[in-house]
């Protein structure tokens, strides 16, 4: 990450605005404080949700899915035969 001043961005805009586009980041310093960070802002149609997923795979934290659950959102829901509260009850029954 490159860390410019104020002034320095100023007089150079156009340089530092291509290192960004180019995927990387500028911190900017006042009177040696840091009080901003330009990054890209990625491709418009993707969602903050989808940029850090994808951050989280490319760091090894987590795996893509390999299987579309997009369908599960179009089912409808389960009819249960008993009602929350009596199955809770009957669980927690012997901790009474």
């Amino acid at each position: 990450m490159a860390t410019v001043s104020v002034s320095e961005l100023k007089a150079h805009l156009s340089k530092y605005l291509r290192e960004v586009r180019r995927g990387g980041e500028v911190q900017v310093l006042d009177r040696g404080r840091p009080v901003a960070r330009l990054t890209g802002i990625g491709d418009a149609s993707t969602s903050p949700v989808e940029e850090q997923r994808q951050r989280l795979v490319q760091a090894g934290i987590a795996r893509p899915g390999t299987t579309n659950t997009s369908r599960v959102l179009h089912q409808a829901p389960l009819e249960l035969s008993s009602d929350l509260r009596r199955a809770t009850d009957e669980d927690r029954q012997d901790r009474l």
